[in-house]
């Protein structure tokens, strides 16, 4: 059947699976939104307040969900508005579609109104990206794009449209849902070495990633731990990926990781990482990170391998094939002695624990805070978070009981990820979503509390105030001899009477009874909520590797 090129990408879009996205019309793309007029009743569009809150609203979509995010935005300051949330994708591995307009190709070139190369913008943070100058080619190339966006390593793909092929006419005739690009199985050969390094093993680590987490891998990881006596610790992007409740799991690692997770990676003699890429807040120095183990890295991108960290054996491709076979031919070993030392570092740090909260002075701390989030959120609950010292409070404190139950930026750290991200985590699973954030990152994207209401997405927003931006202060204060330069924030934003504006509920807490109420009261709402949770500019996020340090140079506690 003959359609115009607007209707054949919204087809298309339907044809791949897609039932929301998320975007802000413009000049360039409004014979895309006629069409998603036309076929409303078979694709959802939520409007955000701004480009930037719909490309971090379909990645929190995929997060959440494991499916291809799509997010439209219009030529020239649309498009470019998209560039924060594209790169946020692109660098945690994060499948999405983002689809621009663009002037005709008649005028491409000539600095025509709204006009960008936004192909050439995004180019060095897409997977792939797309200039569609011919109608004849646009569903191939959009069914490409989600099978490029989804396959191998995951990542964001960029469509860019003209006008004119929006507008032109041809036959539309629909296919498959594009499937993913397979992945190569990892030799046989590669399996053995493998293999014999495991089981000569003494101390084994388990460091699951990202990729490990966007597989599902999670109950097969606890059981193969099991069997070789080894234990598990994660990346940042691994958070989730492992049931939280098996006494192998130590938590996260790295900078700001828990300190058994940390020094038992650091003493194990053999570490398998599994989709993890080894990144410097994990690392620290490298020319020191695990230098007693040999390592295994299981990644479907050979770009990784060997790139940050030199390991003494890659295997590229399929992960989730290769873990199976490692882990059906490997001996079966209880390594007692490995798991006693592993003990003592948890009760190291729980020691630690106990001292940094004998030392709490402050009415609230974070620490009870996440207790009585975790305590009092609903089942099934996806916890979001933006960017700074609340984030990584959330990644040391909170529980997750099954997999994608984390939404948030870890590579690039993009403030102001959060609420966008955690809108597009509810349209696509309708659970209950608690967001951690702080007054610094709230105050970049807050714009989307409008989206929240207009959409009744019932959001928590937990806004930790320090009245600073947090995590660069407390870099200030160890490392700059406390010279608090531009990060005391001295602002007078009334955040309850800002989300009573909006069209939303708040409240504000300065106690644990206070917090308690408000968030049991917040979560029975079922409408945006925020809740203004004051504590104080002193606290800090431990343990802490300093920039550029090693686990011998871990800070655990700080003397006041």
């Amino acid at each position: 059947m003959k359609l115009k090129g607007a209707q054949i990408l919204i087809q298309t879009l339907i044809e791949q699976g897609v039932t929301d996205v998320f975007g802000y019309p413009g000049g360039q793309v409004i014979n895309i939104y006629d069409a998603l007029y036309e076929y409303k009743d078979k694709i959802n569009h939520v409007l955000t307040a701004h480009e930037q809150g719909a490309a971090h609203a379909a990645d929190g979509y995929s997060r959440a969900t494991g499916k291809v995010g799509v997010c439209i935005a219009t030529s020239g300051p649309g498009a470019t508005n998209l560039v924060t949330g594209i790169a946020t994708a692109m660098l945690d591995s994060i499948p999405m579609v983002a689809i621009t307009g663009n002037v005709p190709c008649s005028l491409i070139g000539k600095d025509s109104f709204q006009e960008i190369d936004i192909t050439g913008v995004t180019l060095p943070i897409t997977k792939h990206n797309y200039f569609v100058s011919n109608i004849a080619d646009l569903a191939d190339t959009l069914r490409e794009a989600f099978a490029v966006a989804k396959s191998g390593r995951p990542g964001p793909v960029l469509v860019d449209i003209p006008k004119d092929v929006q507008v032109a006419t041809y036959d539309y005739e629909p296919q498959p849902v594009a499937e993913k690009i397979p992945l190569p199985k990892v030799k046989e050969a590669l399996v053995d070495e493998a293999v014999a390094l495991i089981n000569e093993a003494k101390k084994p680590y388990i460091y699951v990633g990202g990729g490990a987490a966007g597989l599902g891998m999670g109950e097969d990881i606890v059981a193969f731990a099991k069997k070789i006596g080894a234990v598990i610790g994660c990346s940042f992007m691994g958070l989730s990926s492992v049931p939280q409740d098996s006494d192998r799991f130590l938590g996260m690692q790295g900078m700001h990781g828990h300190y058994a997770s940390s020094m038992a990676q650091n003493e194990a003699d053999l570490i398998l990482a599994v989709g993890v890429r080894f990144s410097d807040r994990a690392t620290g120095n490298v020319s020191k990170f695990a230098k007693k183990s040999k390592i295994i890295q299981l990644d479907p991108d050979s770009a990784e391998v060997n790139k940050n960290v030199r390991v003494n054996l890659g295997l590229v491709g399929d992960v989730e094939d290769s873990f199976k076979r490692i882990a059906k031919k490997c001996e079966a070993s209880d390594k007692p002695d490995w798991l006693r030392r592993v003990d003592e570092l948890k009760k190291e740090e729980k020691g630690f624990e106990e001292q940094i909260a004998a030392a709490a002075t402050a009415p609230l701390t974070p620490k009870r805070v996440f207790d009585i989030i975790n305590e009092n959120k609903l089942p099934a609950t996806i916890t979001a978070t933006d960017v700074g010292q609340h984030q990584m409070w959330a990644a040391q404190y909170s529980t997750f009981d099954r997999p994608r139950r984390i939404v948030s930026s870890g590579g690039l750290g993009t403030m102001g990820f959060g609420l966008g991200a955690a809108i597009g985590a509810y349209v696509a699973t309708k659970d209950p979503v608690v967001l951690i954030t702080g007054d610094g990152s709230f105050g970049m994207n807050l714009n989307e509390l409008a989206t929240a209401v207009t959409y009744k997405i019932p959001v928590v927003i937990v806004l930790m105030n320090n009245g600073v931006l947090g995590m660069v202060r407390q870099w200030q204060t160890l490392f700059f001899g406390q010279r608090y330069s531009q990060t005391i924030l001295s602002r007078k934003t009334d955040f309850v009477a800002l989300a009573k504006a909006f069209g939303a509920d708040g409240y504000l807490a300065e106690t644990e009874v206070e917090f308690k109420k408000a968030f049991t009261q917040a979560v029975k709402a079922n409408k945006p909520v925020v809740i203004d949770v004051r504590i104080d500019k002193d606290e800090l996020v431990l343990p802490m590797l300093p920039p550029g340090g090693a686990i011998d140079d871990i800070i655990t506690m700080i003397q006041k």
